[in-house]
């Protein structure tokens, strides 16, 4: 088990992963790949009080679906979805701490600007818009630095899985230290580009992960390498996403994105449990 207790700064507040954190899902897309997930605006405020009240540490908003063999949505579509969520969140809200899940720069530089963001959740590691990098530089807000490879149901291309996907996550850490961005946190980019194996691999070997010296988030929530091994579609994939999340935890994961946040933080509180009576 890692040791844990990173600090990292939301916006001006520090956040302590002395446990575990739990972030929950919300997108605001009528094509996400679990149906459940999507959130009409009309729902926004009383799907974000649930996941509140039920534990959630981060709100993690989505506009333009990533899902495998996706269709992205224009970037003024997408600007139109995240700031109408994110007017409900800011107004009603305004302590809680709001991550946005996007590719585009002009999507980080217009939500920083106008809202209350403290994290950029980029699942491209700023590989998919020239201008990331340096909208990501210039915000100054907490970064989710996500190992793709390419997107969903690409083929995977690696030499060696493991090496390549810290090697390539260490270079790019180092680019942005060197542009003044500290809050880091790692994710290791679960089916994006990698094969079943591949992400079974990476799942196996967390713990390699903590040479990065940097949080940890782990996103597997009903995703494929969950309903191929179990012959079950996503709404049938809760129980699968809760044991790997388990696992994840004692691997090492400081952030639990999950669709489920209620199963996700009851899953940290027996963990943190069994940590503190010093089972494992």
């Amino acid at each position: 088990m890692k040791k844990r207790g990173f600090t990292i700064n939301f916006n001006g507040c520090l956040g302590v992963t002395d446990r575990p954190l739990v972030m929950g899902i919300v997108n605001v897309t009528p094509d996400s790949f679990y149906d459940a997930s999507r959130v009409e605006e009309g729902r926004l405020r009383e799907v974000i009080v649930s996941m509140l009240a039920d534990g959630a540490d981060i709100i993690d908003v989505g506009a333009c679906s990533t899902r495998p063999s996706g269709e992205f949505v224009s970037e003024k579509e997408e600007l139109q979805r995240m700031h109408a969520a994110l007017d409900v969140i800011d107004k009603d809200f305004p302590s809680a701490v709001v991550s946005v899940d996007t590719f585009r720069a002009s999507v980080v530089r217009e939500c920083v600007a106008r809202h209350n963001v403290a994290i950029i959740n980029d699942v491209s590691g700023f590989d998919w818009d020239n201008g990331m990098l340096d909208a990501v530089a210039d915000a100054r807000r907490a970064y989710v630095l996500t190992h793709s490879g390419g997107r969903a149901g690409e083929e995977p291309r690696y030499e060696n899985l493991l090496s390549d996907v810290l090697k390539t996550l260490g270079q790019k850490l180092w680019q942005l230290r060197q542009r003044g961005v500290n809050d880091i946190i790692i994710d290791p980019g679960f089916g994006f580009a990698k094969s079943l194996d591949d992400n079974y691999t990476l799942l196996a070997h967390l713990q390699e992960f903590a040479m990065l010296d940097a949080p940890l988030l782990v996103g597997v929530s009903r995703k494929s390498m969950i309903t191929k091994v179990l012959g079950c579609e996503a709404k049938d994939a809760l129980n699968g996403t809760t044991a790997l999340n388990c696992f994840a935890l004692e691997k090492g994961a400081d952030i639990l994105r999950v669709h489920d946040v209620k199963e996700a933080a009851q899953a940290v509180a027996l963990y943190s449990k069994m940590v503190a009576s010093q089972i494992i």
